[in-house]
């Protein structure tokens, strides 16, 4: 195996390594100290070419070497200060192959004598995402990189905020029926149903706002839903759907966001389509970026994004226990197109089976489609009240 080359991106808070690899690589990670180094041991790999060298004003390097053994390549990076890191493999994409990636966080000046061996229990952008909107994390990492505008820092939610927006996508619609249950109900029907019954709730919610994706019997195409949504720069993306299964006896409701297979081949599509790049992706634009910078920046704001479709898939699911047995105890992982906006939040929930004789009947009342639209909203409801944007107008949430 080859290893290529080796990228940097840096501010003054976080780094990340991109070393360019011909193959997933078997490799090790550790921390030495006395002098102090962050030590990559690559097994059955060989160096091509010589290794960039951080710049003199590099927060946390002062130099890269490689040892090349016979069975394996060693790459020693000189520390200047603590760090804490987590190393992550990607695979390629139409513009790169192979990476070993090592994110690596500030934790401090070094002490004299201590040893370093601790590591952050998450990557950077999961670090950001808990206090922040995956569109914030773009702004800031951009704006340190000094490739962004200076961004004006937002003020604590008030009344004179913004509403929280929530797009809430219908599966199906017009000529596309969906599934159908024994008794002829048509999935279009009652998921638009509860999506309505879902807005209602949601706009009757002060500080909050609800988009219908689509407020008729019609169809709109996959891609298009997600552009409605990221048009009413939505908060959060909420498909909604009714299962089906060849069995009748199969039932319950899941919820789904992103699988990372289906993240990175969106990041891909991103990167390779100059109508994308020329999109804001987090309020910044791609298409005036470095390729590895816009690589990073977008790889950053879709870890914030999936970390963020996640807590609120958990709260979702939580809110289902109470009103209807569960199909997957757990958030599940799909490559649902309609999931793959880099810079919104998004779940997917199979409200029940329409493929189910009893579920059927339950989604074809309106009672029952109350239940699951508060289900939903509670669930929404509860994720907001932890993680609130802080440019918005939220009252009693």
């Amino acid at each position: 195996m080859n290893v290529n080359s080796l990228h940097f991106w840096s501010s003054a808070k976080q780094s990340r390594m991109m070393i360019d690899v011909s193959a997933i690589p078997a490799h090790n990670i550790s921390l030495i100290n006395q002098p102090d180094r962050l030590v990559i041991d690559i097994d059955n790999a060989r160096l091509k070419g010589k290794l960039a060298q951080p710049p003199v004003s590099h927060p946390f390097f002062s130099g890269i070497r490689a040892d090349q053994k016979q069975n394996s390549l060693r790459i020693v990076a000189d520390l200047k200060r603590q760090i804490g890191y987590e190393s992550f493999t990607l695979n390629p994409n139409k513009m790169y192959g192979h990476r070993l990636v090592v994110d690596l966080v500030d934790k401090g000046p070094l002490p004299d004598g201590e040893t370093v061996l601790d590591k952050p229990s998450m990557r950077i952008a999961k670090t950001e995402a808990k206090a922040q909107a995956p569109q914030k994390v773009m702004k800031k990492i951009a704006e340190d990189s000094g490739s962004a505008k200076p961004v004006k820092e937002t003020t604590p939610a008030s009344r004179n905020g913004r509403n929280i927006v929530v797009a809430i996508d219908a599966g199906h619609g017009g000529e596309d029926p969906g599934a159908h249950g024994p008794e002829g109900t048509e999935e279009k029907r009652v998921v638009l149903a509860i999506a309505q019954k879902l807005a209602a709730l949601i706009n009757g919610q002060k500080g909050m706002r609800a988009v219908l994706v689509r407020k008729g019997d019609y169809y709109v195409d996959l891609r298009k839903r997600m552009e409605i949504a990221r048009a009413a720069n939505a908060d959060l993306f909420i498909s909604v759907h009714a299962d089906a299964f060849k069995r009748s006896d199969v039932k319950g409701a899941s919820v789904f966001t992103l699988s990372n297979r289906g993240a990175s081949s969106e990041a891909a599509r991103w990167l390779a389509d100059s109508e994308n790049t020329a999109d804001l992706v987090g309020g910044v634009r791609l298409d005036d970026k470095e390729e590895v910078l816009a690589s990073v920046l977008l790889d950053l704001s879709q870890t914030a994004t999936l970390e963020a479709s996640n807590n609120v898939a958990s709260h979702v699911l939580k809110s289902f226990q109470n009103i209807s047995e569960l199909h997957f105890t757990s958030v599940q992982k799909a490559g649902f197109l309609v999931l793959k906006s880099p810079d919104i939040p998004s779940i997917l929930v199979e409200t029940a089976f329409i493929s189910n004789p009893g579920e059927e009947r339950k989604l074809k009342n309106s009672d029952h489609q109350a239940k699951i639209a508060l289900a939903i909203f509670k669930g929404v409801r509860s994720y907001f009240k932890q993680y609130t944007p802080t440019d918005t107008r939220v009252a009693g949430l």
